[in-house]
């Protein structure tokens, strides 16, 4: 059991709840195009999310010594070629999900994905161009979901990317701080992004109460992610950050279920969002950062 407890934490297993709405909210605004094969699609997505973040321990391994020596790679819970076959089964797992959901296209798109997921861990993440690499895989992923009708689903793709960027450019200060117009970046972010699930979605069917319902999911995203971002501003220290970063994965459900309900489908957003208890229950027991 222990072993297992490692490489939970190895892949921070819980923030695997906040990527299955990705392919939910592009398949939805796309009219779920996969039809009963949708649920692979968030499989896919979560596989190659649990990929990253093996690969991410792989790579940081000489630097988690240093700043994180509790970390599964550094204390020898876990040895680095375990990581990285982790990883690569995990990237083979994500890519077959999304062919069996989504065909050869949505093997393409995962193929894709999973270059910028191996791409970023391997390369970008020390550079000025990793908050756009996060950005970018996290916009693909939707994509992904919408299968052969990315255009439909191109307005939560840009707003799941830029709360990516958001978030991302701010976790870069989890351990030593940033400084305040970093946060207030990411803040401005939240704020456009809470409000973006409230555009008029063309040829959506649902109930009429779902743009309201989109509303106010896009409300909670708002508040809950906004509010540790503005603690952030006013103290720009490690453990505000590592806060901040932690509501804004969070964060990523209440948004997801956003879009989805913009899309017609307020009751599949609302089973998303019933998500988020379990969620902060998980991170309390195994850090999402």
């Amino acid at each position: 059991m222990s072993r297992l407890r490692d490489f939970a934490e190895l892949v921070r297993l819980p923030a695997a709840l906040s990527v299955v709405g990705d392919t939910l909210a592009g398949a939805a605004s796309a009219g779920w195009p996969h039809g009963r094969r949708t649920w692979a699609m968030p499989a896919a997505s979560s596989c190659l999310y649990l990929a990253g973040m093996a690969l991410n321990d792989f790579a940081d391994r000489e630097l988690d010594a240093r700043e994180r020596p509790e970390r599964p790679l550094p204390s020898g819970r876990v040895r680095p070629w375990e990581a990285l076959a982790t990883g690569a089964a995990l990237t083979a797992a994500g890519v077959g999900a999304a062919a069996f959901a989504g065909g050869r296209r949505g093997a393409v798109t995962a193929s894709f994905l999973a270059a910028g997921v191996w791409a970023y861990d391997l390369a970008l993440k020390p550079t000025p161009l990793a908050p756009l690499g996060m950005a970018y895989n996290r916009g693909l992923d939707v994509l992904m979901g919408a299968g052969p009708r990315p255009g439909r689903a191109a307005l939560p793709a840009l707003g799941l990317a830029v709360h990516t960027f958001g978030v991302t450019l701010l976790s870069r200060g989890e351990v030593h701080g940033t400084d305040k117009a970093t946060a207030r970046t990411a803040v401005a972010g939240t704020a456009v992004g809470s409000l973006l699930p409230s555009a008029p979605a063309r040829g959506a069917q649902g109930p009429p109460w779902a743009p309201w319902a989109a509303g106010a999911l896009g409300a909670w995203y708002g508040a809950s992610v906004g509010t540790a971002q503005a603690a952030a501003v006013r103290s720009p220290d490690g453990p505000t950050v590592m806060a901040a970063t932690g509501a804004g994965i969070r964060g990523m459900i209440p948004l997801q279920a956003a879009y989805i309900a913009r899309a017609g489908a307020p009751v599949t957003a609302a089973a998303l969002a019933a998500a988020v208890p379990a969620a902060r229950a998980g991170f309390r027991a195994v850090s999402p950062t």
